[in-house]
Order: structure tokens, then C-alpha cells, then sequence
């Protein structure tokens, strides 16, 4: 079904540009880059009247992956790297929705012609504040922000397409009813856009496709998609009834009827991204030549979407970068993305041209900008954290265990990812004393686990929210048997098929060893002689009971042989079996240490 016009985003809009009446500012520094012509029709009219300029100025302000953070996110979550004019680097806080609006808010002060977008996965994978209660928060927040457009994500499907529809359209949850007193939720005053999603009954977008933003006869129009693998990393309920269509494609197809409805300046927002060689938000990727300093999916995408398109604003990834890529006719063409989390923003003028309805591409100019938290935090956003806090108190403040140092979420083999697969290990043990080891996929673990109080609980302790924040997708720990072939399989499947050129590397419980020798090519990474279960060979025709979550236990990541298990069993969900854990493993006197993760030699 497609969505219904949002009605309240005329009188918004209206509210945000009513000093836009008069007059309109010349492009000022911009004319270098611009034809003769520039500047030359202005003209007066009778009442004083001034014709705008052939060339105005527009400001595209873009995010992307905001995941629920409201709050600021804690450890290397919450934190950015800018690279410093000698070349060494420093680390930045940013974040948090109060500094979001605020940053926002100036950077809109003085631009009359000024658009907001959002490249995907606003919601989804979030932290309690909003997870608990369906990303309604967080959907309120956006409206706060004066979001105009987004794109879906991966993760607005978590949860299926009817609750995305009603994130969208509004409505209470038809399980959990409605929060704050009852009263009903109003939905996403902004649209989302789904191009590329189809209902496969009806073969049309469940969403609107595109959407065109519209100020004094400038006309600027948005083609949102999705990544089109996004079957493969989305639970099969999340994404059933559904078809993902290429993004090229789509996006070529909406540009050319936007064209034939007169609105020649597109934008597209594409949840997928790119890898920059440097993790320095402000690393310029164009240095070594036009895009050459980005790697990843995004690359060959925006080297086939049309010309028509003028600037590119994406996602997925988590990566920022502001490069240039040439789109097919060789021109260079803008691609943006803003990190994570709300650390970043990204500034984009668009020149448009009003004599030919299209965008002067030599003067387009991008920059990403941090989320400091040296700011005034806006007033509103603290008062809807407040609200969503207080309900979310009694269920998030709760302890379920203790720490004696950081447990981070980063490396090839992650010190929470050793403790998250002990835990469902542990689980699957209380189910089936047979079990003999357990298999957790890297995305599934979100944030890592920081000694440093985040509340009142103290240092050292970890609340519900916190491991909230590190697995909300409510997963199932399920069991299943496996040949010792198919075990060595799996892991195969870590560095070959989808995952070939982007590893993901399965975190393993306790007894499981192996070598991953990254200087190989294929399945060959995977040294098969090298894996063992607590010191014994892997046995190609012995039975293993392995478990997983239910994503990987439905095939997700690319590994299809873990969707090829017999003798199923269903536990708990995994959030409940990392608490368990915890509380049974750590007490105040006697806290958890990181685990050492050495149980995959990696050879690089």
C-alpha cells in the first residue's frame, strides 16, 4: 500500500520559511565557479519587488544511522576522530539528540532555502529509551528536529512492514497499546521512502518512492532505496510479503519520471555505503583523485545511477566521508555520509539554477560536521528524553551484573563477542546438556559494555539498558545439530559468497579454536586443520549441537548452512541468556574481566 500525504507537513513547512518573502541572497563566492550570466536578472517590479536570482543557494543538511540515540552514546560509540593539519588525530564526543537539534538549528539560522534529510535506519537496533517502546521516541524526536525526508534502512524493517507502516501513519501498537496515558501516537510527520521495497502481491513500493521539496519555484526531488541485499541481514519475518529491487535501477526509473514531472534537481538517499582508507571523519577521500580514497558498495552504485541524479547522500556503513564519484558521463558527482549514531552531520550546498531547473554541479560543496556536546542542549529534546526515561526506569535501571573493566564490541574476535557466545552457550546447556558450542554473528552485537557509570548505578555495574543497548533485536538462543562438515562450512562461509570481500567473522564460546589466515584467498582463510573443540579435531562426520541466535539459525549473514540444522530447539532470548549469565558469573566483590579473545589466531 503506499503512504498516505502527510498532513501536517505543509503547515510545518510554513512555520520554518515564513522569512523567506522578500528577497533572496545572491550565491556570493559561489559565482566563481558559476557562468557570466549569474547575477545578471535581477530586476525590479513595481512595489518594490525583487526577481530572484538565476542561481539560489540550497542547503541539504543529511544524517544517517541514527539507530534510537537519543542519549549520547557511551565509549568509542559516542566518539569521533578528526585528523589534525600535522596528520596526527584526536578523539571528539559527539552525539546525543539535545546537540543534534541545537547544531541543526544554527547551522539552519540564515538559510531560507534549507532541507534535512536522513539516509536510513532512524530506528531499529536502539538503545532502551526507544527500543522499549518501538522507536516512538524516536520518531517524535525527528519530528522535533524538522526532519523532511528519509530513506528506509535495513532496520526499519526489524519489526515488518506493518509496524514501519505505522511508525509512518501513526497509530498504538496493537500489542503493547499506547504509552504516555494512552494517548495515541501521531507518526512520522516526514515521509519515508521506499522505492525499492515492493509488496509482492501488488508489485508497488510499500512507501512513497520519491517526494519533492518545493520553496518559491525551486524544486528539488528525493528517491529513497534500500540496500537490495537487505533479505539477507533482516530476519525473514521482518521482510516477508516483500521484494528488493536493485538500487540503480529504481533509482534510474524515478529520476526519469521526476524529469518528465518537470523536477530536473534529484537527490538520492540510499541506505548503503562505502569504506573510507581513514576512519578521520574529516579524511578528504578525494585527496588521492576523484573517489579514489573510498572502497565498498556505494562505489560502482554511484558510478551507475544517471546523471540526472546530482548528489548522493548514504548510509549503512556507519563510515563518514564527503567524496566525489563520476556518475556515468564521467562528471563528478557528490556522495555523503555522516558516520553513526547522530555524532555527525553533513552540510551540503546545492546551487540551483532557475533558468534550467537543475543544479550547477561545479559549486556543489559538502563537508561533515561533529555533534560537539560543547553546545546548549535544546530544551525540547531534554524534556522528551526526560519523559521517556522516567518511563523506561523501572525496566532500565535494573542491574544484571558487574564488570571490572570495558568490555569492548571491536576487533575480528571481540572481547563481548567471546562473552556474548559463552552466554548463549550457557543457555543452550540449561536446554540441552549435549550442546557443545555456540556461534554469535558480529552485527548482532551493537555497542560494548563500559566500566564507567552511565546513571546513578555505579562504575563497574551493568544495568538492563545497557545490555539493552548491546543486543535489542530479541533474538532467539536456538539449537541445532550439525556435521562436523557443515561446521567447517560455516566458517568458511565467514570469508567466502557474500561475505568474500567483507568478512563476517562469527564470534565462538569457550573450546572452540581456529586459524583465520586473512593472506589467503577463498575458503582456504579458514585453516581446516586448525579447528578444534577443546583441543580435539573437528570430526567431519561426528554431530555438533550448536547454538545460535535466530537470525543466524535462519540463514542471515550469508551463512546458509546454519539454516540447514536438524533437531531444533527454541530458548529464551538472547538478551535474557546474557543476563543469566552475567548474574550467575559476577557479583559486586567479584566482577567479570574481559575475556582475553584469543580463540581465533588471525593471520594477516
Amino acid at each position: 500500500m503506499s503512504a498516505k500525504p502527510q498532513p501536517h507537513q505543509g503547515r510545518r513547512r510554513t512555520r520554518r520559511l515564513i522569512a523567506a518573502a522578500a528577497g533572496v541572497a545572491t550565491v556570493g563566492a559561489l559565482f566563481a565557479a558559476l557562468p557570466a550570466a549569474a547575477g545578471e536578472t535581477k530586476s525590479k517590479k513595481p512595489g518594490g519587488y525583487q526577481k530572484p536570482s538565476r542561481y539560489q543557494d540550497v542547503q541539504l543538511l543529511s544524517f544517517n544511522d541514527l539507530h534510537g540515540n537519543l542519549e549520547p552514546p557511551a565509549g568509542s560509540s559516542g566518539r569521533v576522530t578528526e585528523v589534525q593539519e600535522d596528520g596526527t588525530t584526536k578523539t571528539i564526543d559527539a552525539g546525543g539528540v539535545e546537540y543534534l537539534a541545537t547544531h541543526l538549528r544554527q547551522a539552519r539560522k540564515g538559510n531560507n532555502y534549507s532541507i534535512t534529510a536522513a539516509g536510513g535506519d532512524m530506528v531499529g537496533a536502539s538503545p532502551l529509551i526507544s527500543g522499549l517502546f518501538h522507536d516512538e521516541p524516536t520518531i517524535e524526536a525527528l519530528n522535533q528536529l524538522d526532519l523532511d525526508v528519509t530513506s528506509v534502512g535495513n532496520h526499519e524493517f526489524d519489526e515488518g512492514a506493518k509496524e514501519l507502516a505505522r511508525l509512518q501513519n501513526g497509530g498504538c501498537h496493537p500489542k503493547d497499546g499506547c504509552y504516555n496515558d494512552g494517548e495515541t501516537f501521531e507518526g512520522a510527520n516526514f515521509p519515508y521512502l521506499a522505492a525499492n521495497v515492493l509488496g509482492e502481491k501488488t508489485g508497488k513500493p510499500i512507501l512513497k518512492p520519491y517526494w519533492v521539496w518545493k520553496q518559491n519555484g525551486v524544486k528539488v526531488g528525493f528517491i529513497g532505496v534500500t540496500l537490495e541485499d537487505t533479505p539477507g541481514i533482516v530476519s525473514a519475518e521482518g521482510v516477508k510479503g516483500l521484494k528488493f529491487k536493485d538500487e540503480v535501477e529504481t533509482i534510474n526509473k524515478y529520476a526519469k519520471l521526476l524529469e518528465k514531472q518537470g523536477v530536473k534537481s534529484v537527490v538520492a538517499l540510499i541506505h548503503e555505503g562505502g569504506f573510507p582508507a581513514s576512519t578521520a571523519y574529516n579524511y578528504d577521500c578525494d585527496s588521492p583523485g576523484a573517489g579514489a580514497g573510498i572502497s565498498g558498495p556505494i562505489v560502482d552504485i554511484a558510478k551507475n545511477i544517471t546523471p540526472k541524479v546530482d548528489a548522493l547522500v548514504t548510509g549503512h556503513t556507519h563510515t563518514a566521508y564527503a567524496c566525489t564519484i563520476n556518475d556515468p558521463s564521467g562528471k563528478p558527482r557528490t556522495v555523503t555520509s555522516a558516520a553513526s549514531f547522530g555524532r555527525l552531520y553533513t552540510d551540503t550546498t546545492l546551487t540551483y539554477d532557475r533558468w534550467t531547473g537543475d543544479i550547477a554541479r561545479t559549486a556543489v560543496d559538502s563537508a561533515n560536521h561533529v555533534v560537539t556536546r560543547d553546545v546548549a542542549k535544546a530544551a525540547d529534546m531534554t524534556e522528551l528524553i526526560k519523559k521517556w526515561n522516567t518511563l523506561a526506569a523501572p525496566i532500565g535501571n535494573r542491574a544484571i551484573g558487574h564488570i571490572s573493566a570495558d568490555i569492548p564490541s571491536t576487533g575480528t574476535e571481540s572481547p563481548l563477542g567471546d562473552l556474548i557466545a559463552d552466554a548463549q552457550l550457557a543457555h543452550g546447556k540449561e536446554l540441552d546438556p549435549e550442546t557443545d558450542l555456540a556461534l554469535m554473528n558480529p552485527g548482532g552485537i551493537r555497542t560494548g559494555l563500559t566500566y564507567a557509570a552511565k546513571g546513578a548505578e555505579g562504575d563497574g555495574v551493568v544495568t538492563y539498558a545497557e545490555g539493552f543497548a548491546v543486543q535489542p533485536f530479541a533474538n532467539t538462543v536456538n539449537l541445532q545439530d550439525f556435521t562436523g562438515a557443515q561446521l567447517i562450512k560455516v566458517l568458511q562461509e565467514q570469508v567466502t559468497g557474500v561475505n568474500t570481500a567483507a568478512p563476517k567473522v562469527l564470534q565462538v564460546s569457550s573450546g572452540l579454536t581456529y586459524t583465520l589466515d586473512l593472506t589467503k584467498t577463498g575458503a582456504e582463510r579458514v585453516v581446516a586443520d586448525s579447528v578444534k573443540l577443546n583441543g580435539a579435531a573437528i570430526d567431519p562426520a561426528a554431530t555438533y549441537r550448536v547454538a545460535t541466535n535466530s537470525f543466524l539459525a535462519g540463514g542471515g549473514d550469508g551463512f546458509t548452512t546454519l539454516g540447514q540444522g536438524t533437531n531444533d530447539l527454541v530458548g529464551s532470548d538472547d538478551l535474557t541468556a546474557l543476563e543469566k549469565y552475567l548474574t550467575a558469573n559476577s557479583s559486586a566483590t567479584n566482577p567479570i574481566s574481559p575475556p582475553a579473545a584469543n580463540r581465533i589466531t588471525v593471520v594477516q
